[in-house]
């Protein structure tokens, strides 16, 4: 059966907790990790790119030219967007890129991700959070006690005022609780650090 191993802030081995083998156990779903990606980052987008056409450029009142005797091609408009200054054709307008899944595909795709990371050994538990004071150098110092490098979320609940105002400085470092984390949020971390209440109420929301 697959099993955590919980740690204290320092690094040393506290206890094993037994995973459920239906989601830490099985294969990879990567179609549903796809899909699920492609719809957070979707939704990510702004989507406020705009251009003019022809009818929303200025001027274009008068014929630029008489039609014939010039040499030149025919023109009834300087905002064409053959001319410099006009219109474009077909380009891209204010939209909404956002779109959603079933709850049962969301879910899924999260348990995926937490089984990608677990094979990947990219999951740190520990039986809690307590630092000493609200100083980011004692946080930064828990972290690398724990051997967490790089790109680091941690799901927190319960977490005391001085943990939130010890982690806000450091980079690349992120606190979410486990009833609003997602399967984005867990595959672009490196490391997913845990707290064993957090543990608990994650495989409850999941299960």
């Amino acid at each position: 059966m697959p099993a955590c191993t919980i740690h204290d802030i320092k690094g040393k081995k506290v206890e094993e907790f037994d995973l459920p083998e239906n989601i830490f156990g099985g294969h990879i779903n990567k179609a549903v990790l796809y899909q699920t990606m492609l719809m957070y980052q979707a939704n990510l987008r702004q989507g406020n790119a705009s251009t003019k056409e022809r009818a929303d450029v200025s001027g274009g009142g008068k014929k630029p030219h008489r039609q014939k005797g010039t040499g030149q091609a025919r023109a009834g408009s300087r905002r064409s967007p053959l001319w410099k200054g006009g219109g474009t054709t077909f380009g891209p307008h204010p939209r909404d890129f956002s779109y959603t899944l079933s709850k049962k595909i969301r879910d899924a795709a999260l348990k995926a991700s937490l089984n990608a990371k677990y094979k990947s050994d990219d999951l740190v538990c520990v039986d809690k959070i307590d630092v000493k004071s609200a100083k980011t150098k004692d946080f930064a110092n828990m972290l690398k006690g724990l051997n967490l490098r790089g790109k680091v979320l941690a799901l927190v609940d319960g977490v005391d005022k001085d943990a939130v105002l010890a982690s806000r400085n450091l980079p690349f470092f992120n606190m979410i609780r486990s009833c609003d984390v997602t399967a984005y949020d867990i595959l672009k971390n490196k490391k997913i650090l845990f707290t064993k209440v957090a543990l608990d109420q994650l495989l409850k929301r999941i299960k």
